[in-house]
C-alpha cells in the first residue's frame, strides 16, 4: 500500500542549471541528500526520440520468446542483449523480479583498452530502426549525465568537471525494461526492494505508478513525476565515493492493484557508470565530523561491479 498519494520528491528543471548553476547544484544535492533521489524536468532529450524508443520497445518485447531468447547470452550477467523473464533478483530477495529487459552499452573502436571488459552490443534486424534509436538515445541519456554529474561535482565543493575523466568511456548501460501483466494473485513485486550498483541512474518512464523510495522512517513513498520529467537517483558507487554523504537509497517497483495487473508497465532507466579502471576511493571532503571514513580500502569500479552482479544473480 502506498502511504500516500502525491509524489515525495519535488521536481527541478534542468532549464535553471544554465541559469543559476550553483543554485540547481545546490536543489539536486540536497534532494539527492534527503532522499537519494530527485526529479529532473526540462532535461533536453528530443520528445520525439523519446517516443520512438518507446514504440520501438514495445514492438520488441512483443516479438515471439524463440526471437527475443536469440539474443541472450547466458553466464554474461545480461552485460548486452536480451534478459529473460524472471532471471534478475534483488539482492537478499526470495522471489525473482516480474520483468524482462535488453541492455545497450557503449560502443567502442576497434582495439580500445576497455572492450575485454565492455562487450560489442547485440542488435536485432526486426523491430526496423532499432539500432539508430537507442544509439542515439543512449547519447543524449550521456549528455544529460555529465550536466548532472557537474551539479553534483558543485555540491560536493569539487571542480564542475571534475567527474568528466572519471566517466569518460565509461561502463554505463541502458535498460529497455518491460513488465509483462501478472495473474491477479501474483506473488512478489515487479521490482523487489534494491539498490543501484552504479553511479547515478536516469530514468525515464517513472510517470507510470509504481516507482516507491523507502524513507528513513521506513515508509515507502511513490515517486510520480511530471510526464515526460526523469527521475534521477544516487548508485552505491556515488554513495561509496562520497562516504554516504549522497545516499543509495532502496526501491522497488510494485504490482498494481489487482484490477490493472493485465497492463504491462514499460521503462528505461540509464545506468551511469564509471570508467571501468577508475579508483573508487573517498573522497576527502566527505569525511570527519562524526562521518569517518567507511571504505579505507579502494576498489576499481569494474571489480565493484562484478562483485555486486554475483549477488544479484547476474553472473556466477
Amino acid at each position: 500500500m502506498l502511504d500516500t498519494h502525491v509524489s515525495a520528491v519535488a521536481p527541478l528543471s534542468l532549464a535553471d542549471e544554465a541559469a543559476d548553476p550553483q543554485a540547481f547544484a545546490a536543489a539536486l544535492g540536497g534532494s539527492f541528500e534527503r532522499f537519494g533521489f530527485a526529479v529532473v524536468a526540462d532535461h533536453g532529450i528530443d520528445p520525439a526520440l523519446i517516443d520512438r524508443a518507446w514504440a520501438l520497445t514495445k514492438a520488441f518485447f512483443d516479438q515471439p520468446e524463440e526471437v527475443k531468447r536469440a539474443f541472450h547470452i547466458p553466464g554474461k550477467g545480461g552485460a548486452r542483449g536480451y534478459t529473460p523473464f524472471g532471471i534478475e533478483i534483488a539482492k537478499g530477495a526470495t522471489e525473482n523480479d516480474l520483468k524482462e529487459f535488453w541492455h545497450v552499452g557503449r560502443e567502442l573502436p576497434a582495439g580500445h583498452r576497455y572492450r575485454e571488459t565492455m562487450p560489442d552490443n547485440l542488435w536485432p534486424e526486426t523491430p526496423e530502426g532499432f539500432k539508430a534509436t537507442f544509439l542515439a538515445l543512449y547519447r543524449a541519456f550521456d549528455r544529460v549525465g555529465l550536466r548532472l554529474l557537474s551539479a553534483i561535482a558543485r555540491h560536493l565543493g569539487l571542480d564542475a568537471h571534475w567527474f568528466d575523466a572519471a566517466v569518460e568511456n565509461g561502463n554505463s548501460v541502458m535498460r529497455l525494461l518491460h513488465y509483462p501483466p501478472v495473474p491477479p494473485e501474483a506473488p512478489g513485486v515487479r521490482a523487489g526492494a534494491h539498490e543501484d550498483i552504479n553511479l547515478i541512474t536516469l530514468l525515464l518512464g517513472a510517470e507510470e505508478a509504481g516507482l516507491e523510495l523507502l524513507d528513513r522512517d521506513g515508509r515507502w513513498l511513490p515517486i510520480k513525476p511530471p510526464e515526460g520529467a526523469m527521475v534521477v537517483n544516487v548508485g552505491d558507487m556515488l554513495q561509496r565515493l562520497t562516504n554516504h554523504v549522497l545516499p543509495s537509497t532502496t526501491h522497488r517497483v510494485v504490482n498494481p492493484p489487482p484490477e490493472r495487473r493485465g497492463t504491462p508497465r514499460y521503462s528505461m532507466p540509464f545506468f551511469l557508470h564509471l570508467a571501468p579502471d577508475f579508483l573508487i576511493e573517498t573522497l576527502p571532503g566527505c569525511v570527519g565530523g562524526g562521518n569517518p571514513d567507511r571504505y579505507p580500502e579502494p576498489i576499481t569500479a569494474d571489480q565493484y561491479l562484478h562483485q555486486r552482479l554475483r549477488e544479484i544473480g547476474l553472473m556466477k
